[in-house]
């Protein structure tokens, strides 16, 4: 399979190696220093592109691949304020996209886990929940994009919260996410149920980024010769 990787940073250069191993071809590397050539005759014989920038750029990488024809696998988090312009853009133009805030195989099946356990919380209203998330002090957003995706997890279960906050909060229907950006750290997540009998708490980290480059080149797999808008519980089968 012919890839393009847009952006060309840590995850990037992760992605290429994980991709390699599997013996598909890195065509195109799209950085700053050459956005110049990120143009539909590069990307004329990409099979599929990857895109992990930050959040100010990946939106307009996203319609361009989209533009082009080239089905896009993107992992920059936030930028999805604008998620409904590129999922129309995407439907009408018949185009192929896989999002996920977060590619690695074990996060996604924590999504699960985060899930199950807030159905099960919901009825226990002597717990109180907050989470926490730590990345490295190159992460550009806080919270994550998997926090929030987490965040968004617990409020759709949990009566008692109303809304996730960035902060400390005393009011109690906020659902506190404390953010920490400590290097080296590749990510951790932490959702925490706490009485004054005791804690329930389950918690992901990722001790590098080969999960989650793993989990692109699988989505880029997944996304060949496909036509629609994917996530990582399609790319999984969960």
């Amino acid at each position: 399979m012919n890839i393009a990787l847009i952006g060309y940073g840590k995850m990037g250069k992760a992605i290429e190696e994980i991709a390699i191993q599997k013996e598909h071809n890195i065509v195109a590397k799209i950085d700053l220093h050459n956005a110049e050539d990120f143009t539909k005759e590069n990307l004329s014989k990409v099979d599929v592109a990857i895109e992990f920038t930050g959040p100010h750029s990946a939106f307009n990488n996203v319609m361009k691949c989209l533009s082009f024809n080239v089905p896009v696998v993107c992992g920059s988090t936030g930028w999805l304020d604008k998620w409904n312009e590129v999922k129309k853009y995407c439907t009408e133009n018949n185009g192929a996209l896989v999002y996920a805030s977060n590619y690695s195989i074990g996060v996604n099946l924590f999504f699960e886990l985060n899930t199950y356990l807030a159905k099960l919380m919901n009825k226990h209203k002597q717990y109180n929940v907050t989470m926490k998330e730590i990345h490295h002090t190159q992460k550009k957003d806080a919270p994550s994009g998997t926090a929030i995706t987490l965040a968004e997890q617990v409020l759709q279960h949990i009566d008692t919260k109303e809304k996730w906050v960035n902060h400390l909060s005393e009011n109690t229907s906020d659902l506190e996410i404390i953010s920490e950006r400590i290097d080296p750290a590749p990510g951790t997540h932490k959702i925490k149920y706490h009485s004054t009998v005791d804690d329930i708490e389950i918690i992901h980290t990722a001790h590098s980024r080969t999960g989650f480059a793993s989990g692109a080149v699988l989505a880029a797999e997944f996304l060949k010769n496909k036509k629609g808008i994917f996530g990582m519980k399609e790319v999984l089968g969960l």
